[in-house]
């Protein structure tokens, strides 16, 4: 326990960054395999840094565990990367500086990579191996996911009593990921077990200062800090921090004024950073506050009385027959005024919602947003925009659902979008900074008021979020576990793929009755039998019957016999539909909407005579 008898009478310095202080001198890839096969460069940063003052050093650990090793298909080191690492700290470290086994965080900022228990089993063989070799305690850094910092926490403490340090990354100055308070995560940190709690990562001095001034001084725990050098830029295609060693040394002071007890540095410092720090410390004389001022958090004014929005699609069919019906925007600018026509002939026949897809099958197509406004604005039609995470990343898809939310557009169905190398731009990126199950979390946390970093937003949207299904999947049992998922991410209502088949209609609802939240069945009228052999061999996730195919095959190439058949084969699907599912999502073909409006007047036709018939049977009730 000398670590923390130390920080309990002096501040302590701790070392710098290991991995960009490396790529800085032309490394690349895998740095924690440097303990394997270089051990020797690993050796001189670590001499580097307690030369430069150091009283602390870290292993060459923070992404030594099996599920970021597998990357590089090195998963199969991980004992000896992680064994070898401790090894040479503690040969640069002899008897005089303490060496800290270093566990990094493993989910990414706002993407759900990997299972619960694939994390909590490789956070577990890690730090199984940093015990065993002999630490003198364990780091935890650059988490983001306060759950996931909880889970390795609570079992490290299970296991050992050496000093535990836990440090979490912020998405916003004072908050963290879900708009949880810094003083929050760390007061729950302290109760699960953590001797030492702080910051590090993403943050220079500066906002990680503003952070801390907000935050009383931990009753039960210490307070560390690790900032980065700086923002990080970008030269000639090579990240570089601003070098700024005496700025570190002059922040020092007023860090240890809001109660840092350990003050190292993490992206973008070296050896001069620490040098900077322990000559402040020393210099100055600096020792531990045990009081200091709170600087008061100016209260967001939050709205509490939302936007005047129609009721969400998840609750229209509680009542009635609900349609939505897909139109996709076109690729031709000259299709436009034909696409507005389309959505009013689709708001007059009853449609509740037009749904615009988002760059389908990855092809560039007239902006959604664009023509959701026009159609709103000319047709009164109400617009249920599909949000792709393929082409933005997370500062466009919370900037877009911003403007979506100013504009009065408050139905999405979130989507993670087919890969840029299947559209007309192959050479495209796709960008994937999360998921659709992500996606859906997070627009709902800006239903809380709370952006994406955790920020206020002073003002809540009132999002209703779809998710997609497949309802053809191979094994329907795991595209339910998945809904679950997404419902307990916050999806209000499900849209699905194209349904061909009387029978699955039965397969999905037996599956898919349990759930809490309405389904949208996806039905999609066939134009040709060329058409229903692409769809069926070259769509993925759409499947057609061999009686779908044969009875289109019979039309030959007669576009108005083709129209006719798809519209019957519709017409027996949706018969058979209405005996399962309340909910019908018609996706209309290449533009041709007279068929999803043919459709929808059909099933609005049929909602009518039902109603009538109800109404009769209570009148024959009541007479009697």
């Amino acid at each position: 326990m000398a670590l923390l008898d130390d920080l309990q009478q002096k501040i302590l310095v701790g070392d710098g960054a290991m991995g960009t202080f490396l790529y800085q001198q032309g490394i690349h890839g895998c740095f924690e395999l440097l303990n394997y096969d270089r051990p020797e460069k690993v050796l001189k940063v670590h001499q580097q840094y307690i030369e430069a003052g150091a009283d602390i050093i870290q292993t060459n650990t923070y992404a030594a565990n099996r599920l970021k090793l597998r990357r590089y298909q090195l998963e199969h080191l991980a004992e000896e990367i992680n064994l070898k690492a401790v090894s040479i700290a503690r040969e640069a470290a002899g008897d005089h500086t303490y060496v800290l086994g270093t566990i990094g965080g493993i989910s990414n900022v706002h993407l759900t990579e990997f299972e619960t228990e694939e994390v909590q089993a490789s956070f577990k063989e890690q730090a199984d191996v940093l015990l065993t070799a002999g630490v003198d305690g364990i780091l935890l850094e650059t988490f983001y996911n306060i759950d996931e910092l909880s889970l390795i926490l609570r079992y490290l403490r299970q296991q050992t009593k050496v000093p535990i340090i836990a440090q979490v990354t912020l998405g916003d100055i004072g908050v963290l990921q879900g708009g949880i308070s810094l003083k929050a995560a760390l007061d729950r940190l302290g109760e699960e077990g953590a001797d030492v709690v702080g910051l590090n990562c993403r943050m220079g001095p500066h906002h990680m200062l503003r952070s801390l001034e907000e935050l009383p001084l931990p009753l039960k725990t210490y307070l560390s800090v690790y900032p980065n050098a700086s923002l990080p830029n970008v030269r000639d295609g090579r990240f570089f921090y601003q070098s700024n060693p005496h700025y570190f040394g002059k922040m020092t002071e007023e860090l240890v004024a809001e109660g840092a007890r350990l003050i190292g540095g993490c992206c973008g410092t070296t050896p001069d950073h620490v040098k900077a720090i322990k000559a402040t410390v020393v210099s100055k004389g600096l020792m531990p506050v045990t009081s200091k001022p709170i600087k008061e958090k100016r209260a967001a004014a939050v709205s509490v009385t939302p936007p005047n929005v129609a009721h969400p699609l998840s609750d229209v069919s509680q009542n009635r027959q609900s349609v939505i019906v897909e139109l996709d925007p076109p690729k031709s600018l000259s299709k436009t005024d034909e696409f507005l026509k389309g959505t009013k002939a689709l708001k007059e026949a009853g449609a509740d919602a037009v749904t615009l897809a988002d760059n389908s099958l990855a092809s560039a197509r007239i902006d959604n947003l664009s023509l959701g406004v026009l159609m709103k604005q000319q047709t009164k039609a109400r617009p249920l925009l599909h949000l792709a995470c393929r082409d933005r990343n997370l500062i466009g898809l919370q900037s877009h659902l911003l403007g979506l939310h100013t504009l009065g557009i408050h139905d999405v169905l979130a989507i993670t979008g087919d890969p840029a190398k299947v559209g007309d731009f192959p050479g495209a990126s796709s960008v994937y900074d999360m998921a659709s199950l992500d996606l859906i979390k997070f627009i709902k946390q800006l239903n809380e008021g709370i952006s994406f970093s955790g920020k206020d937003l002073g003002e809540k949207t009132v999002f209703t979020v779809a998710g997609a299904f497949n309802a053809n999947a191979r094994y329907i049992d795991k595209e339910v576990k998945r809904l679950e998922r997404k419902i307990k991410a916050g999806a209000d209502y499900f849209m699905s793929q194209p349904v061909y088949s009387i029978a699955q209609l039965e397969t999905v609802y037996e599956a898919t009755k349990h759930l809490p939240v309405p389904i949208y069945i996806g039905i999609m009228p066939l134009v040709s039998s060329r058409n229903a052999e692409f769809l069926h061999n070259e769509v993925p996730g759409i499947i057609l019957s061999d009686d779908v195919r044969k009875r289109m095959a019979t039309c030959g190439k007669s576009k108005l016999e083709g129209e006719k058949e798809g519209l019957l084969l519709a017409k027996e699907l949706i018969d058979e539909a209405k005996t399962y599912f309340n909910h019908i999502y018609l996706i209309t073909p290449f533009l041709r909407y007279e068929m999803t409006v043919e459709l929808t007047r059909y099933i609005q036709d049929m909602s009518e005579e039902e109603s009538l018939i109800q109404g009769q049977h209570k009148t024959q009730q009541v007479k009697r």
